[in-house]
């Protein structure tokens, strides 16, 4: 029988990219030019399809502690054996040690999860989709477009919290921050906070805006 260490780690193909930081349920489209990547795709398409990809920050210039697995769903073979690949966020790691670092980094990864909670957090989930709503609605008449947010915005605290996280724009590394919190409160309540600070920025705007046009 398997013991639940022997589940909980193991090794996986690591994917550093630069300010990019996955989160499970979202899409991550990529073009493999690299040889040492196109040897990497080319192992996992022959396996479970799955890699590990982690936030590289080139100021400190090394790979961040925790990522998200990522698995291959289609792939298209392009000249000169590049590849697109389209894959989306499955479960978070934290990497323990790297096993190698050529041709490409294989790493000793334990999948990390949030700690359950006792709290009903739907209240806190539906304040921070009314948030991203109200940012959403003044962006659009800041910019006179039409925007609209998808249907299939998720309505369970935890996987809100991923989608929202996911959805933030030239955050790095408070996308990084919000990846290893093991907690989903405390994840929503961070997202609160930034999505009311933004929703007061873009209404100050909007008044500049409409008073302007008077």
């Amino acid at each position: 029988m398997a013991t639940s260490s022997s589940i909980a780690v193991r090794e996986l193909p690591l994917f550093p990219l630069p300010e990019v930081v996955l989160f499970p349920g979202r899409p991550l489209p990529l073009h493999i030019f690299e040889f040492r990547y196109r040897m990497m795709m080319n192992t996992i398409l022959n396996s479970d399809r799955r890699f590990g990809v982690l936030r590289w920050d080139p100021t400190n210039n090394e790979a961040a502690p925790v990522g998200c697995c990522a698995e291959v769903i289609q792939y298209q073979r392009l000249p000169d054996d590049r590849m697109k690949i389209w894959t989306l966020g499955q479960q978070r790691f934290r990497v323990l040690e790297y096993v190698r670092e050529k041709p490409y980094y294989v790493g000793l990864v334990e999948w990390i999860e949030d700690r359950p909670s006792s709290d009903d957090l739907r209240g806190l989930a539906s304040e921070v989709e009314q948030l991203l709503r109200d940012v959403v609605r003044l962006s659009a008449k800041l910019m006179d477009q039409r925007i609209e947010l998808p249907d299939d915005i998720p309505g369970l605290p935890t996987e809100l919290s991923y989608w929202v996280a996911g959805n933030l724009y030239g955050v790095a590394a408070e996308q990084q921050s919000l990846l290893e919190m093991q907690d989903t409160a405390t994840r929503l309540q961070r997202e609160a906070e930034i999505l009311t600070t933004t929703r007061n920025h873009l209404a100050a705007r909007t008044v500049l805006k409409d008073t302007l046009e008077e």
